[in-house]
């Protein structure tokens, strides 16, 4: 086979495919973080504690009550996103009015909490969560685990799901209207408080539904979120700040720049997504799909 600036292809092929697979959790992740931006205009930093939270409620269920893999995938992000409910309610509508900074202060003082709380009661190791889906499609160049295909399709749906459901049908179009005219859309008699809420709950259940997928492929650990959620923030960033379709497409771009940078030069892998945001940012300061207020 051929050969690209002396780079094998089983290589080359390997790296976009699990490029591909880190992009789907992006994707997933900038997606709920871009709902409650865009809606809610608060930095919510504790997405990647509750990211860690469901994959740590898909391994408790299985563990304490026998629950399986896809009946957990439906248990978790509910049980998560009714804790972002109360988390809303108690705390996060309280600062609305004010500058994003006090957002962000505040969301990522109980990120630093939730995950200390989960340090302290089941440590930093890892604990392993069984695969749901074994076996795999031999490609030639590598062997694609069945469960990882799965995950970069379920991805897929679920953040086109969304978009649907938030740009083309009547509840979102409720949604973007209590956010940019709460007063207008009370006056018809919608309730906008709960709709915030509701809002602030789906973008905290699609982070628990992200780590309920990446349970079976990653240890699940206290610690799973911290440095995941650094890139998220740089791939919303980058794809527009509450930009739904913007998330989703710069998640698995992204996903795949990091996967070709691993082959071609290995040391920049890590750090390649920040040069590209500060480069973005630089040029076209909204974001590839933002739009300049």
């Amino acid at each position: 086979m051929f050969e690209l600036l002396g780079i094998p292809p089983q290589a080359l092929f390997g790296q976009l495919l699990l490029g591909l697979i880190n992009g789907a959790f992006y994707a997933m992740l900038s997606l709920g973080l871009a709902v409650i931006f865009g809606m809610l205009n608060v930095i919510n930093f504790t997405h990647g504690a509750q990211y860690m939270m469901g994959a740590f409620a898909a391994w408790l269920l299985l563990g304490l009550l026998d629950v399986p893999f896809w009946a957990a995938l439906v248990i978790a992000p509910i049980i998560v996103g009714l804790f972002g409910i109360v988390l809303e309610k108690v705390m996060l509508k309280r600062i609305y009015h004010l500058d994003h900074l006090y957002g962000f202060l505040l969301t990522f003082g109980l990120a630093l909490v939730i995950e200390g709380l989960f340090q302290w009661k089941w440590g930093s190791s890892g604990a392993p969560y069984p695969n749901p889906i074994p076996g795999g499609f031999n490609l030639g160049f590598m062997f694609l685990p069945t469960y990882r295909a799965f995950v970069v399709v379920a991805a897929l749906v679920i953040c086109l799901a969304t978009w649907y459901g938030i740009e083309r049908t009547k509840l979102g179009a409720y949604l973007r209207a209590a956010t940019e005219n709460p007063t207008l859309v009370r006056a018809f008699g919608i309730n906008v408080p709960r709709l915030i809420t509701l809002t602030y709950g789906l973008g905290v259940a699609l982070a628990a539904l992200a780590g309920v997928l990446a349970a079976p492929i990653q240890q699940v650990s206290a610690l799973m979120g911290v440095n995941l959620v650094l890139v998220v923030f740089a791939v919303v960033v980058i794809g527009g700040m509450g930009s739904i379709m913007g998330s989703i497409v710069t998640g698995f771009g992204l996903g795949l720049v990091e996967g070709l940078t691993k082959v071609f030069y290995p040391p920049a892998s890590n750090t390649v997504i920040f040069v590209v945001m500060a480069l973005v940012l630089l040029i076209k300061p909204a974001g590839l799909f933002g739009q300049t207020k």
